[in-house]
C-alpha cells in the first residue's frame, strides 16, 4: 500500500528463491514480524488518543489574545445568549455573601430549667451533711452520750460530700442551718430550707432571680469580640421564630460574670457573696448557642443561588469589530458565546467536531508511523520494539488524556519529556525527537488546540533528548536533564508571556507547574529498569554498570586470567575508539569487548597471555584436541554470561567475536603430521560462529585479532603496525567474516585509522635513559642471544611460519614463532 503512494522503502536485490533455512527462520519470526499485530498496536494507540479528546466544547470564535487587536472580521451575535460572569466576579460575590450573612444563634429554651435543677441538686446534696452537723452540735450542747457517735457520723458525711464548695462556704451553710434549727432535732430539712432566715434560702432566691434576668436578656456562648458582626440571627426552633439581634443587646459569659458579681455584692455580704459565686460558677450557662453549621448552610444556599450570568447579547448585536482591542470584557463575551454555542450544539455538530479531532489524531500519529516505516525499519519490522515505542508513548498520552479530560491538573504538570527521553536512551535521538513532536501535538490537541503548550513542549522535550544522547554517569541524568528541561520550559513560556503581556501571576503559575514536571522526570530511571526487564533491551545505564571493572565477573576474570583481562581492556579501548569513529554505539562496543573472553576463566592456562611459567599445556595434547579446548572458550563464555544474567546483546559479542574463522596454527600442525593427514578436516578446526551481524560485533572481531597480533610483535613501529592492521582487516573481509555486518568500506577505513591512533598510543617511542656502557653492552648481548635462540626454536617447530613476522596470530591460538605458548 505504501509503495502506491511513494512511501515504500528502497527496493533491495534479492535472490530468486529462498533456502530451507531461511524459510524456517521466517516461520520462527512470523509472530515477531506479523503486520496485523503491528496494525493492532498502532490502532490501540490511536484509540487511546481519541478517547482523550474533549467532547464538550464547540467553538465559534477564532483564536485571539486579550490586549491585542481583533484580526478577524466584525463579529455579530448569531443568536441571543447570556453573558457569563467571570470567575473573579463570581468569587467576589461569594466573598460578599460570606461577609453579609450574619452568624446564627439558636435559643436554648431548656437553659433556665436546667439551671434551676442544678441549684436544687446542690442543695439536696447538702441535706445529709447539714442535718448531721446540726445533730452533732445539739448532742455536744446537751452533753448527750451520743455526741461521739454523732461526731463520727458528721465526719463521714463531710468526707463523702462532693459538692465542690470551699470549707468557708460549707461552714456558713452549716452554722446558718444549726442556728435556724435551734435545739430542735425533729425539724425536717425542708422546713429549715424554707425558713427565710436560712442563708441558703436567701442565696438561692437571689441567684435564681439574677440568673433569670440574665437569661431573659440573653447570653451568647462565644466571645462577642470573635463574632465579627453587629447583628446576628436568633433562631427559636420551638417557637419557629427567627429575628435579627444586635450583638450589643446581649452578654457573653465574661460580661455576665462581671454583672453577676456586682449584683451579688450589692445584695449580699462578703461571706454570702462567696458562697453565691461558687454556686453561680457551677450552674451558669449561655442560652444563645452559636450554630456554625446553620450559618454555613445559609452561605451555601446563597452561593448556590448566585446567577452565573450578568445580562445578555441580542442576536445581530456587534460583539467586536475588526481592529478593536480585545478587552477583558470582550474576551468574557466571546467565551460566553463559545459556552452558549457548546450548550446549544446539536448532536450532529458534536459528532462533526469529534470527527475532526479523530482525523487530526490519526494524521499526527500516522506521521510517526510513516517515520518508523521509512527511517527506522529495524524498529518497524520488530513487533516487540514497535510495541515498546507505542507503549512508552501511551504511558504519557493515556494519563494525560484522563487528567485533562476531567480537568484535574494543568497540562504543564504532565512530564511529557519522559517518553522521548526513554526512547532516546533505548533507541536514538531521532526517534526521541519525532516522538516529542508527536506527543506535544497530541496533548496540545487534547488541551483545546493549545499552540503555546505545543511549541514549548516540543522545544523542552528536544533539549531533554539532546541531553541524554550520550549518558556517561547517573548525575548527568538526575541533575542535568531535569535542569535543562526546566530551563527550556521557563525560557519558552517566558517568551510567550512577554509576547502576550501576561501578568506575573501567570508566569509564577507556569514556574510552579514546570518545576513539578521536571521533578517527575526522575521517574524515567525506574521506568527504564522495568522496560529493560520486560523487553530485554540494553540501555546506557546498564552498560555503565556492567562496564565497571569491579563487577564480580570481571573481578573473577582479572584474578583467574590476568593476561586475558588486560587483553580485554586493550580490545575495549580499540573497539570504543573505532565505534566512535564510524558513529556506532561506543559504550556497547566497549562493554562487549570487556566480556568477550570470559570463557577463558575456566582454563586460563591454555591461553598464551596467561602463561607465565613457560609451561605449555598444549604440548600434552593432539592438535585436534587443542583446537577443541580453544573453541570451548566461546561456548563456555556464553554459558557463564547466561548464568550471570548478562543481556543478550552482550552475549552476542561473546558468540561472534571469532566468527567462523579457522584456528590456523593447530590446523597446519595437524596437516604437517603424517599420521593425521587423512583424518584432518578444516571444519573441525573452525569456530562455530555465527558471523557478526552488527557494526559493534564486527568491530570487536577486528579489534580482538589486531590487539593480540600487535602485542606479539617484537618491534611495533608505525609502518609495521599499519601494515598489520591493513592486512588483518583485508583478510577478514576476504574470508567473509564481515559478510553479515553493515560495515561499509568507508567504515573500515575509519576503523583502521582509529586502531592506529590507539595502537600508537600504546606502543609509542620511549626515551632511553643513559646507563653504564658496560651494562648496556651486556644487556644487549643477552637480549640478542635470547632472540636468536627463540627464533631458531620457532623455525624448528613451525615449518609453515610466514617469513614476515609482523602479524603474529591472536591470543586464542599459539604464535607461529613461539608454538609452545597458548
Amino acid at each position: 500500500m505504501f509503495n502506491k503512494f511513494g512511501l515504500g522503502t528502497k527496493k533491495q536485490q534479492t535472490l530468486p528463491f529462498k533456502g530451507e533455512k531461511l524459510k524456517k527462520e521466517e516461520e520462527a519470526y512470523s509472530l515477531k514480524k506479523n503486520p496485523y499485530i503491528r496494525w493492532t498496536i498502532f490502532g490501540i494507540f490511536i484509540l487511546i488518543s481519541i478517547l482523550s479528546l474533549p467532547r464538550s466544547e464547540v467553538r465559534t470564535t477564532t483564536n485571539y489574545t486579550t490586549g491585542q487587536p481583533w484580526r478577524a472580521d466584525d463579529l455579530t451575535a448569531p443568536f441571543t445568549f447570556a453573558i457569563n460572569k467571570t470567575p473573579v466576579e463570581i468569587e467576589q460575590e461569594r466573598t460578599e455573601i460570606q461577609e453579609q450573612i450574619p452568624p446564627v444563634f439558636v435559643v436554648d429554651n431548656t437553659a433556665q430549667v436546667s439551671i434551676q435543677s442544678e441549684i436544687d441538686s446542690i442543695y439536696i446534696g447538702t441535706e445529709s451533711l447539714l442535718q448531721a452537723y446540726h445533730l452533732w452540735q445539739v448532742s455536744v450542747a446537751n452533753n448527750n452520750p451520743t455526741a461521739l457517735e454523732d461526731s463520727v457520723r458528721f465526719s463521714n458525711e463531710l468526707q463523702n460530700a462532693s459538692l465542690g464548695l470551699t470549707d468557708p462556704s460549707l461552714d456558713l451553710l452549716m452554722q446558718s442551718y444549726h442556728q435556724v434549727a435551734g435545739d430542735a432535732v425533729n425539724l425536717t430539712v425542708n422546713q429549715v430550707f424554707a425558713n427565710p432566715d436560712f442563708v441558703g434560702n436567701k442565696i438561692k432566691n437571689t441567684l435564681i432571680a439574677l440568673l433569670n434576668s440574665l437569661l431573659n436578656q440573653g447570653i451568647v456562648d462565644v466571645n462577642k469580640s470573635m463574632v465579627g458582626y453587629d447583628v446576628f440571627t436568633l433562631l427559636n426552633i420551638s417557637a419557629s421564630t427567627e429575628q435579627p439581634m444586635n450583638i450589643a443587646r446581649v452578654r457573653d459569659l465574661r460580661e455576665a460574670n462581671e454583672y453577676s458579681l456586682v449584683q451579688l455584692n450589692a445584695r449580699l455580704n462578703a461571706e454570702e457573696t462567696r458562697l453565691a459565686v461558687e454556686i453561680y460558677n457551677k450552674v451558669m450557662k449561655a442560652n444563645y448557642l452559636n450554630s456554625p453549621t446553620r450559618h454555613q448552610q445559609r452561605i451555601n444556599e446563597a452561593i448556590a443561588n448566585i446567577s452565573p450570568t450578568k445580562g445578555a447579547i441580542a442576536q445581530g448585536q456587534v460583539i467586536v469589530r475588526r481592529g478593536d482591542i480585545v478587552t477583558e470584557e470582550i474576551a468574557n463575551t466571546l467565551q460566553s458565546l463559545d459556552a452558549a454555542r457548546t450548550l446549544n450544539a446539536s448532536t450532529f455538530e458534536r459528532y462533526l467536531r469529534l470527527l475532526g479531532g479523530i482525523i487530526l489524531v490519526v494524521v499526527i500519529s500516522f506521521v510517526f508511523y510513516i517515520y518508523l516505516h521509512l527511517y527506522r525499519r529495524k524498529i518497524f519490522d520488530d513487533n516487540a520494539q514497535f510495541l515498546l515505542v507505542f507503549l512508552v508513548m501511551s504511558l504519557i498520552t493515556a494519563p494525560a488524556g484522563a487528567l485533562l479530560y476531567f480537568d484535574l491538573v494543568h497540562p504543564l504538570i504532565i512530564p511529557i519529556a519522559i517518553a522521548p527521553i526513554i526512547l532516546t536512551i533505548i533507541f536514538d535521538s531521532r526517534v526521541g525527537i519525532i516522538a516529542s513532536l508527536t506527543l506535544a501535538s497530541l496533548i496540545g490537541l487534547v488541551h483545546g488546540y493549545d499552540f503555546e503548550y505545543t511549541i514549548s513542549s516540543i522545544v523542552a522535550c528536544s533539549m531533554g533528548v539532546f541531553s541524554v544522547r550520550d549518558i556517561r554517569d547517573r548525575s548527568q541524568f538526575f541533575f542535568g536533564t531535569p535542569s535543562i528541561v526546566w530551563g527550556t520550559f521557563l525560557l519558552t513560556l517566558g517568551a510567550f508571556s512577554l509576547a502576550k503581556m501576561n501578568n506575573f501571576d501567570v508566569m509564577s503559575n507556569y514556574l510552579f507547574y514546570i518545576t513539578i514536571s521536571s521533578i517527575l522526570i526522575l521517574f524515567t530511571y525506574p521506568l527504564i529498569l522495568l522496560i529493560e526487564k520486560l523487553f530485554d533491551v540494553v540501555t546506557d545505564f546498564t552498560l555503565l554498570e556492567l562496564g565497571d571493572t569491579n563487577q564480580p565477573l570481571l573481578k573473577e576474570l582479572m584474578n583467574k586470567a590476568p593476561g586475558t583481562f588486560h587483553h580485554s581492556m586493550h580490545v575495549a579501548n580499540l573497539a570504543e575508539s573505532a565505534a566512535s569513529a564510524i558513529g556506532a554505539k561506543a559504550l556497547l562496543s566497549r562493554v562487549g569487548a570487556l566480556y568477550h573472553d570470559i570463557g577463558k576463566i575456566l582454563k586460563p592456562e591454555y591461553y598464551v597471555e596467561n602463561q607465565s611459567s613457560g609451561v605449555n599445556e598444549h604440548d600434552k595434547l593432539k592438535p585436534q584436541m587443542s583446537a577443541m579446548v580453544i573453541k570451548a572458550h566461546v561456548s563456555e563464555g556464553i554459558k557463564i554470561a547466561q548464568e550471570a544474567g548478562l543481556p543478550n546483546k552482550l552475549i552476542d559479542f561473546i558468540r561472534t567475536h571469532h566468527g567462523t574463522s579457522v584456528i590456523r596454527y593447530f590446523f597446519e600442525k595437524a596437516k604437517d603430521n603424517d599420521s593425521m593427514k587423512e583424518v584432518t578436516a578444516e571444519e573441525k578446526f573452525r569456530y562455530d560462529g555465527p558471523l557478526p551481524a552488527t557494526k559493534e560485533t564486527g568491530i570487536l572481531l577486528l579489534a580482538d585479532g589486531i590487539e593480540a597480533a600487535s602485542r606479539a610483535m617484537k618491534s611495533p613501529t608505525y609502518p609495521r603496525l599499519e601494515n598489520l592492521v591493513n592486512r588483518m582487516v583485508d583478510e577478514r573481509v576476504k574470508e567473509g567474516q564481515l559478510g553479515h555486518c553493515p560495515l561499509t568500506f568507508r567504515d573500515l577505513q575509519l576503523i583502521k585509522e582509529a586502531f592506529m591512533n590507539v595502537l600508537m598510543g600504546i606502543y609509542h617511542h620511549r626515551v632511553e635513559y643513559p646507563e653504564d656502557k658496560t651494562q648496556q653492552t651486556t644487556e644487549a648481548d643477552s637480549k640478542a642471544e635470547v632472540d636468536s635462540k627463540a627464533e631458531a626454536d620457532s623455525k624448528a617447530e613451525a615449518n609453515n611460519e610466514p617469513e614476515n613476522n609482523e602479524e603474529p596470530p591472536s591470543s586464542d591460538e599459539p604464535a607461529n614463532s613461539e608454538p609452545t605458548k597458548q
